[in-house]
């Protein structure tokens, strides 16, 4: 036993010296390590892997700014400020004044200082202030709105800006990863994360043209006008609007939208819109069907048409279902109205019609409409 005691011991210096020198040529040179294998050295400190939208984060958060906003209104004229014995006390102008403020955000898209923001963030103001992420402010120039989207756009004359990075929002999908960024309550930037959790929401009565981003990152008020962005850092779309009486809901108008938007009011200092004239509503299959048309078939029933418009000089009537557009199928009265919308003033285009008929089937027609620029303000959206 002594004899074999000693040959361990001789034997053990050895095979210790040889796991501390392959210790040490591991830890020197990992690359030597099997494919697939742990570093022996480093694996009890290494970092669990976290998944971080910081570099998201950095990218975009300079080009989000604090929009400030000013509005002097009028009050209304005291009764009594005529009267002769307390004229001198109703008289004073700074009582017949007083300044409303609002906050919100705003998205820097150009380095020539344009932004887009929400239209009701500075509607009607008398001074717009824009503080930047670098602590920089500036006085910002209005220069056009499109309240039927609730957009505006504003213009900063400063160096150095930097302008977001556009994204794709049709490439979004339901579940995807967003960051809203804005200045909620006033309290300066700040970042909230979510998902879309639906695309293309439309019917909500917040705006005419609705064809809106659903999240639930968190959109409180100030947010509006700021940036919702995917985890790349890109631009997907403007926040607009929250459900008050909601918890987890908010809106944003896609930027394609946004950006169309935005090219009009710098060009023609409006938002030009195609227009056919005529008023629609989505049908139930059951009212299809009483119509002699079946069920499932697509387009949106034409309740009224403008006299002298496009639509009623290319022939459609009242009660004629329109279902396609240049070939395409028009499924609701929402994708209808934004179609024509995106149409071109002077555009020719193939409007296809089911016209109903007393006992029979109903009568196919392919009419021809030059498209108009919608009125401003008009009570018919197409």
């Amino acid at each position: 036993m002594p004899l074999l005691a000693r040959a361990l011991q001789f034997l053990a210096w050895p095979a210790l010296a040889g796991l501390v020198i392959a210790l040490l040529v591991f830890a020197l040179f990992p690359d030597l390590l099997p494919e697939g294998s742990t570093n022996p050295v480093t694996a009890r400190h290494s970092i669990p892997n976290t998944t971080s939208y910081a570099d998201a984060v950095d990218k975009a958060a300079s080009s989000v700014v604090n929009i400030y906003s000013r509005k002097v209104i009028e009050t209304r004229r005291h009764p009594l400020a005529n009267h002769p014995l307390y004229e001198q006390l109703y008289r004073n102008p700074s009582q017949q004044k007083r300044v409303q403020s609002a906050l919100g955000s705003g998205v820097i898209v150009s380095e020539e200082g344009y932004l887009l923001t929400n239209n009701h963030v500075i509607d009607g103001a008398d001074e717009i202030l824009v503080l930047l992420h670098d602590g920089r402010r500036a006085g910002a120039t209005f220069i056009g709105n499109d309240p039927e989207s609730d957009l505006a756009v504003l213009k900063i004359e400063l160096d150095d800006l930097t302008p977001i990075t556009l994204g794709n929002p049709k490439a979004s999908r339901v579940g995807d990863v967003v960051l809203a960024i804005g200045n909620p309550f006033g309290v300066g930037q700040t970042v909230t994360q979510g998902i879309v959790s639906a695309l293309s929401r439309y019917g909500l009565g917040l705006s005419v043209y609705e064809n809106y981003i659903q999240t639930d990152a968190a959109i409180n008020p100030g947010n509006s006008g700021g940036a919702l962005i995917d985890t790349q850092g890109n631009l997907l779309g403007i926040n607009a609007a929250i459900i008050f009486d909601t918890v987890g809901i908010g809106f944003a108008v896609p930027v394609d939208d946004a950006m169309d938007s935005l090219n009009d009011i710098i060009k023609y200092g409006r938002v030009v819109r195609g227009w056919l004239g005529l008023t629609v509503e989505r049908l139930s299959d059951t009212q299809l069907q009483e119509l002699g048309i079946p069920g499932n078939t697509p387009g949106v029933l034409v309740t009224d048409v403008s006299i002298n418009q496009p639509a009623h000089i290319a022939g459609i009537k009242r009660g004629d279902l329109l279902t396609h557009i240049n070939g395409q199928p028009i499924g609701t009265e929402r994708q209808g109205l934004n179609e024509v919308a995106e149409l071109d003033p002077g555009t020719k285009v193939s409007v296809r019609v089911l016209r109903p008929r007393l006992n029979a089937e109903p009568e196919q027609l392919e009419l021809e409409v030059t498209v108009a620029e919608r009125p401003v303000n008009s009570s018919v959206r197409t």
